[in-house]
C-alpha cells in the first residue's frame, strides 16, 4: 500500500515541483537506497524481476528506492529531474502471475526518458505492448495493476490503468493517489480501448468501471487518497517541504499508537493481517530548476525518521551492507527498524518528547541545505549529505538509551513476534 503526493509550480510557496511517496511494503521487505551512475550496455536484453526486456546502448543516471529483492524501485528520480511513483490498484481484470512489475516500469522509464510527457509515453506504449505482471510480494502472492504519478519540475502527470486500458490527467496544481482508481471520466489522454467503452456506455466512469470492490475497500486507498488530497488543496500556494514531510508522517487518530493504527494512516505501521502493511521508506523531491534536492529517509516509518536530502552531484553515503529480509546490524536499515521496533513497544509514553528532538533536528537539517544551495560544489553537497545521516546516527543512539520497553498488547505482540522471528530480531 502506498501514498504519493504531487503540488506543481503554481500551488507551492517557491514555485517548484514537488513530489512525495510514502512506500508501504511487508514490514521484514527492506529498502534499498542506490545511486546507479549513467551506463552504457552492450547486452540484448535486461533481466527484469521476473522476465527479461530489450536493452538500450545507454541508460540515465538514476537514485532508486527498492524492496530488496527486485529490479525495479518503489520510487526514484534520474539525473534530469524526473521523478516517478506507483502506487498498487486493485481491478476486475486478471493479472498474470509473470510479468512486469509496476517497479519495473519505474526504473526502465527513470533510465531511458528525460521528462515527464517523454516518461508517460514511454510507461503507455510499454503496457500496451508488454502488458503488466507479476507477484509484487516477496513473503505471499499479491497481484495488482498500476497508477503512477510522473512529474518533472514543469509538468506532472498521473497515469492509471487496468490491464492495457489506461487513463492519464495532467496535473494543474496538486493531486495525490493512493490504493484505488481516482479518474472518472475527466482524463486527457486514455486507450483506444478506454475511447470505445465511453462511446458505448453512459456516463462511463474508469474507476468505477474496472475498480475491483472488495480489495480497493479493504486496502482503504479511498480515505487516505480522500485525506492526502484535503492536505493539499487546503494549502495550495503554500505548500512546502515541511508540510510535505508533515502529510508523510502523519496517523489519523490524534492519540495514536501503533497498536491501535489503521490502513487508513499515511505513515502506516505493521498491524497483522487487517494492517499487513508498514511504509518501508520515504522520499520527497523539491525539482527546483538548477538543483533538485531528493530527500529519502532511507529508513521505515517517517514519523521516527529523519528526511536526508541527497543529490546526483554527490551521490548516496556508505549505507553499510544491502539490506535483505533478515536482520542484519551491518545494514543502515536494519540499524533503525531494530529501533524502530524497540520504539513501537512504548511509543505513546516517548513519543511527544521524540518528535521534538526530530523536528530540530530535522529543521536544523533544512536550514544547511537552504545555505548550502547557493553556489555548492560537489564536496559541500556529499559534506552536507553525509552530515544529515549522521546527524539521525546520533538520534537514534541518543534515544536508544532513553527507550523503557513497554509490553505490547495481546494479539499486537503476537503478530510482531512472528515478523521478528522470521528477521531473527530478539527484542
Amino acid at each position: 500500500m502506498c501514498d504519493i503526493l504531487v503540488a506543481t509550480p503554481d500551488a507551492t510557496k517557491e514555485g517548484i515541483m514537488i513530489f512525495a511517496k510514502n512506500s508501504d511494503r511487508d514490514p521484514n521487505e527492506a529498502q534499498i537506497l542506490e545511486f546507479i551512475p549513467r551506463q552504457k550496455h552492450e547486452e540484448e536484453n535486461v533481466k527484469l524481476t521476473y522476465v527479461e526486456f530489450p536493452q538500450v546502448k545507454e541508460t540515465y543516471a538514476v537514485i532508486l528506492s527498492r524492496p530488496w529483492w527486485m529490479w525495479g524501485a518503489e520510487m526514484g528520480a534520474n539525473e534530469f529531474g524526473l521523478v516517478i511513483g506507483n502506487t498498487a490498484v486493485f481491478t476486475k481484470l486478471k493479472v498474470p502471475e509473470r510479468g512486469i512489475l509496476g517497479m519495473d516500469i519505474i526504473r526502465l522509464a527513470l533510465e531511458r526518458t528525460k521528462s515527464s510527457r517523454e516518461a508517460l509515453d514511454f510507461i503507455i506504449s510499454l503496457i500496451e505492448d508488454y502488458g503488466q505482471g507479476g507477484n509484487g510480494s516477496y513473503e505471499h502472492k499479491l497481484l495488482y495493476h498500476n497508477s503512477f504519478i510522473i512529474a518533472d519540475k514543469n509538468e506532472a502527470w498521473v497515469l492509471e490503468t487496468a490491464d492495457k486500458h489506461w487513463v492519464a490527467k495532467q496535473i494543474k496544481d496538486v493531486y495525490s493517489i493512493s490504493n484505488a482508481l481516482t479518474i472518472g471520466n475527466d482524463w486527457d489522454l486514455a486507450s483506444e480501448s478506454v475511447e470505445k467503452l465511453a462511446k458505448e456506455k453512459p456516463n462511463f466512469s474508469f474507476a468505477k468501471y474496472f475498480s475491483d470492490r472488495f480489495y480497493t475497500h479493504f486496502a482503504h486507498g479511498r480515505e487516505r487518497r480522500a485525506f492526502t488530497y484535503k492536505k493539499l488543496s487546503e494549502k495550495k500556494g503554500e505548500i512546502t517541504l515541511e508540510y510535505m514531510m508533515q502529510i508523510l508522517r502523519s496517523h489519523q487518530a490524534k492519540e495514536f499508537e501503533p497498536a491501535k493504527g489503521s490502513m487508513r494512516d499515511i505513515c502506516m505501521h505493521f498491524g497483522g493481517l487487517t494492517r499487513p502493511s508498514q511504509t518501508a521508506s520515504s522520499q520527497i523531491s523539491e525539482l527546483y530548476d538548477d538543483l533538485p534536492v531528493h530527500w529519502f529517509t532511507g529508513t521505515s516509518l517517517p514519523c521516527l525518521s529523519i528526511f536526508k536530502p541527497i543529490y546526483f552531484e554527490a551521490g548516496i553515503p556508505d549505507l553499510g551492507e544491502k539490506p535483505t529480509n533478515k536482520y542484519n546490524p551491518n545494514s543502515y536499515w536494519w540499524k533503525f527498524e531494530l529501533f524502530h521496533r524497540k520504539f513501537q513497544t512504548n511509543y505513546k509514553a516517548h513519543i511527544e518528547e521524540f518528535v521534538k528532538d526530530r523536528d530540530e533536528i530535522q529543521q536544523k537539517i533544512i536550514e544547511k541545505e537552504r545555505q548550502v544551495r547557493g553556489n555548492p560544489s560537489p564536496e559541500d553537497l556529499r559534506a552536507l549529505t553525509e552530515w544529515a545521516f549522521e546527524e539521525e546516527r546520533k538520534l537514534m543512539k541518543m534515544w536508544n538509551a532513553k527507550i523503557k520497553p513497554g509490553k505490547l498488547p495481546f494479539l499486537y505482540g503476537r503478530n510482531w513476534k512472528k515478523v521478528n522471528e522470521k528477521a531473527g530480531i530478539k527484542l
